[in-house]
């Protein structure tokens, strides 16, 4: 798991929750699809940057979720996906992934 960048899947896992929930209109279903993707990007925090990191890291994405919603009331709600998704790729790269 080390070898897999956990950018492009906290990165994805954001992307990918809101466009299955949007149009399933199924919310629950694009909610699973953030959890896994979260999951697996923890998992893979943790093996690259310990586990204080790793939990840093999951908060961050939990509060990236939960700010890209009254985002989206300011600035739309693609845009806002793109920016949390953008904030969470960078946090996961500087923290995790620039070290392999």
């Amino acid at each position: 798991m080390a070898e897999i960048p956990t950018t492009p899947v906290a990165t994805t896992g954001l992307l990918a929750g809101y466009a299955v929930a949007r149009w399933t209109k199924k919310r629950p279903l694009g909610g699973a699809v953030l959890a896994a993707a979260g999951a697996v990007a923890v998992k893979g925090w943790q093996e690259k940057a310990g586990g204080k990191a790793a939990a840093a890291l999951g908060g961050v994405y939990v509060a990236a979720f939960a700010g890209s919603h009254p985002l989206a009331k300011k600035v739309g709600a693609w845009p806002s996906v793109f920016a949390v998704a953008g904030g969470m790729a960078l946090a996961s790269w500087l923290v995790a992934d620039r070290r392999v």
